[in-house]
């Protein structure tokens, strides 16, 4: 189990006729078994207490009397500690033109780093390959669409991204990525050929081949800048390293720049002397995502653990307080405002060894509150800001260096705040360069870099069916399932699925892991705002807004 804390090795309990509330309460025979570890005086049987139970709380196999045959239940063993061993496997679809030389060289560069890597040469049926594999990268090149094998593995591929979250990366090249998306240049005289010889995959290849064109890759360009493949590999490598690694903690593949500060706040949680840890800065510039990433590095190892946003109706009710009293947690507050908050969430009678985060944009509030230590969140550095602006207005883990003069205006005005690029960017995707411009001399409008313009300027541009569905959702939404969300504007608005994803798209809302709808707080504040002033002049008012019932 140190390990497990330490190392993320990972522990697959097997409950062998025995009840796992038993293993995780020590109750039945190994209550008797303590007992009598105790009786004889062994000073390790605390730990191994603790170690024991927590082992009873992690997802296993239980197998009880007169159920199927053990012969089941160890191939299902097999074949789950098969799928924990390979989980640094990944699946590399390439075409004839690349194989002999990038593609070759990727491949010994991401087995020279230690990971297995199948690729659609290898002796295996290629749908195993992939289902066993994390990570999926797809080379594509000239000739990759003329190979039907191909088009059936990113088939594959795309199925496993839809219904398993299957992480893939296409590498654009010595191809344009809007040829991928919109089926031009090469591609299009491929898919051509495919449907002349009238076969009945084609349409499905075609629409699967469109949506890998949209997902964020690395371009590689031909003969246009001075910089060689091996440059491009390298960094290829460091992010699929860096993907896997977050897709074993559940990590978001969005977070740019945080790796120094996570580990700054990691040593400072190891300190007894560090109990309420206060994050503070101004909107927008990552403190609830730094919470969240350091939540799931450790929030395991502790009795209990829950992220709370200080709006949640059940904050400070009695059977919060009870659940986490005289417990060592690890509780994040997200957003206070108001000292007062914390004295409500009873955080004073946490167990001994609990660490509780707060994020607030007002130090005061976390002085006020009783915070040991009071981190402030950074702003990203110039490379950071350049990657997560491109990861949004390119969907490519490289910058597009046709457009860096351009990207360097955008940056300078977001001034490294992570939510103003990502709105920023996502407003510029598919954009022309002369689009681009025009945009830069929006923002010329605007004396100082605020970034509540940044988001009133996203705002303003949406039409009138996206600004009704946005403001609804900061009213009354925020936080309810999608489904329920798409249903019940459906009965308002005629197309409120695809407006809610244009808002996906231009990172206005987005999906939590419980599939809720959701938003940064400025923007739910500013919608709110809108509101109010629409109020104040209802001739103005355009039909914005329901009523929740």
């Amino acid at each position: 189990m140190h390990r497990r804390r330490t190392r993320q090795h990972i522990v697959l309990p097997i409950f062998y006729h025995v009840d796992p509330s038993d293993v995780q309460n020590l109750s039945g025979s190994f209550k008797t078994s303590f007992d009598d570890h105790e009786s004889n005086g062994l000073r390790q049987v605390k730990q191994w207490k603790k170690d024991f139970a927590q082992v009873g709380s992690l997802t296993g196999i239980h197998i009880e009397d007169d159920d199927k045959p053990e012969t089941d239940h160890i191939k299902h063993i097999a074949e789950y500690a098969m799928q924990k061993l390979m989980k640094h496997q990944v699946f590399l679809s390439l075409g004839e033109d690349t194989r002999l030389n990038f593609s070759s060289h990727l491949l010994k560069a991401l087995e020279c780093t230690g990971i297995n890597v199948f690729s659609n040469k290898a002796e295996i049926q290629f749908s195993q390959a992939i289902a066993a594999s994390n990570l999926s990268i797809i080379v594509l090149s000239k000739d990759y669409a003329s190979s039907e094998s191909c088009l059936v593995q990113l088939s594959d591929i795309i199925g496993r991204k839809r219904t398993q979250k299957h992480i893939i990366i296409p590498i654009f090249y010595h191809v344009d990525p809007s040829d991928v998306r919109n089926l031009g240049g090469s591609f299009k005289a491929s898919f051509d050929d495919h449907e002349s010889i009238g076969l009945c995959q084609v349409q499905k290849w075609k629409k699967d081949f469109v949506e890998v064109g949209k997902l964020k890759g690395c371009h590689i360009e031909v003969g246009k800048f001075d910089r060689p493949d091996t440059e491009y590999i390298k960094d290829v490598v460091q992010y699929i390293l860096k993907m896997l690694d977050r897709k074993s903690r559940s990590i978001s593949d969005d977070l740019v720049g945080l790796d120094d500060q996570k580990e700054m706040i990691l040593s400072l949680i190891e300190q007894k002397d560090s109990r309420v840890l206060g994050f503070w800065g101004m909107g927008g510039i990552g403190k609830t995502t730094l919470a969240d990433v350091v939540y799931n590095e450790i929030s395991y190892e502790f009795q209990s653990h829950d992220k709370i946003d200080i709006d949640t109706p059940s904050i400070g009710s009695p059977l919060t307080q009870k659940r986490l009293k005289n417990k060592r947690v690890f509780v994040v507050l997200d957003d206070v405002n108001d000292s007062d908050l914390m004295d409500l969430m009873g955080v004073k009678y946490f167990g001994k060894g609990s660490k509780i985060i707060v994020t607030s944009r007002d130090r005061q509030v976390l002085k006020n509150g009783g915070a040991d230590k009071i981190h402030k969140v950074n702003r990203l550095n110039e490379n950071d800001s350049l990657q997560l602006f491109s990861t949004f207005a390119f969907k490519l883990l490289n910058h597009a260096l046709d457009f860096q003069d351009l990207s360097n205006k955008f940056l300078e005005y977001a001034q490294g705040n992570p939510l103003a690029l990502k709105v920023l960017g996502s407003k510029l995707y598919t954009k022309s360069k002369k689009e681009w411009e025009g945009e830069v001399d929006k923002l010329k409008q605007y004396p100082q870099q605020k970034i509540s313009q940044i988001l009133k300027s996203s705002f303003d541009e949406l039409d009138e069916l996206e600004k009704n569905i946005f403001l609804d959702i900061a009213c009354f939404f925020k936080r309810d399932h999608k489904e329920d969300v798409e249903e019940f504007l459906s009965c308002l608005y005629k197309g409120a699925a695809c407006g809610i994803s244009n808002l996906l798209d231009k990172c206005l809302v987005h999906i939590d892991s419980y599939r809720r709808i959701s938003m940064h707080d400025m923007l739910e504040e500013m919608g709110k705002d809108i509101i109010l002033q629409r109020s104040k002049h209802p001739e103005k008012q355009v039909g914005y807004g329901v009523s929740k019932t």
